[in-house]
């Protein structure tokens, strides 16, 4: 019998319980770093270094940290429905986790890619310096959508929303456009589920709200889910 198909849409929300701090502190700040300065264009032509030696520590945090409850029950629900996660996470915790379908809508700090080329990726688990270059002579950057660039991996979420037989939300507050917007193509009869500290403003839709951290969210879903 053919599995359910489930789409997971992950956010900051879900890192957060592994101690990745987001940039949606309430200070406004991403560990001490206004976003203008560290995750823009801009900021990438005017201080490479900055930009570097941030995500540089960033990919530190990442390979520090450990998946929690909530990306291991992620992954269990494998078991029983053909899962498909849609991350906005940068970290590859979902991976570590257990789970096999996930694609990353903003990158992945363990990439690299060519300045110039986005087709030249590489992987990379230590530091990215000033001078180092892709194949091309270009210089390398974290392989990471920065605010004010396009999206391209949109195009690619948009038929994975539209094929669900279950939407679960976890962990995002459906204010990074174009990603919040991508709830909006789940077939109207598919059941929505939201689990949120704190759940976002999904009044335009019938959702099924679980008002807690994911790490417990998870449980009350699969118990849901699974009966």
């Amino acid at each position: 019998m053919k599995k359910q198909k489930i789409v997971v849409l992950t956010g900051a929300g879900i890192s957060a319980e592994s101690g990745l701090k987001t940039f949606r502190d309430s200070d406004g700040l991403w560990e001490n770093h206004r976003i203008e300065d560290v995750a823009t264009p801009r900021a990438w032509k005017r201080d490479p270094e900055l930009v570097l030696e941030f995500y540089n520590m960033r990919r530190k945090n990442v390979l520090e940290a450990k998946p929690n409850k909530a990306h291991y029950g992620l992954a269990e629900l494998e078991e029983h429905f053909d899962v498909h996660i849609v991350t906005q996470n940068i970290d590859d915790l979902h991976e570590r986790a257990g789970s096999t379908n996930v694609m990353h809508l903003h990158g992945e700090i363990l990439k690299m890619r060519s300045e110039q080329n986005e087709q030249l990726i590489y992987p990379i688990e230590g530091d990215i310096n000033l001078g180092d270059k892709a194949e091309d002579g270009a210089q390398l950057r974290p392989h990471i959508v920065w605010f004010e660039e396009a999206v391209p991996m949109i195009e690619h979420a948009i038929p994975i929303m539209r094929s669900a037989d279950i939407f679960v939300l976890i962990g995002s507050t459906l204010v990074v456009y174009p990603a919040a917007g991508l709830i909006d193509y789940v077939l109207p009869r598919v059941a929505k589920y939201v689990i949120d500290k704190q759940i976002p403003d999904t009044s335009y839709y019938s959702i099924i709200p679980i008002e807690k951290p994911a790490t417990e969210g998870i449980e009350d879903l699969k118990r849901m889910l699974l009966g």
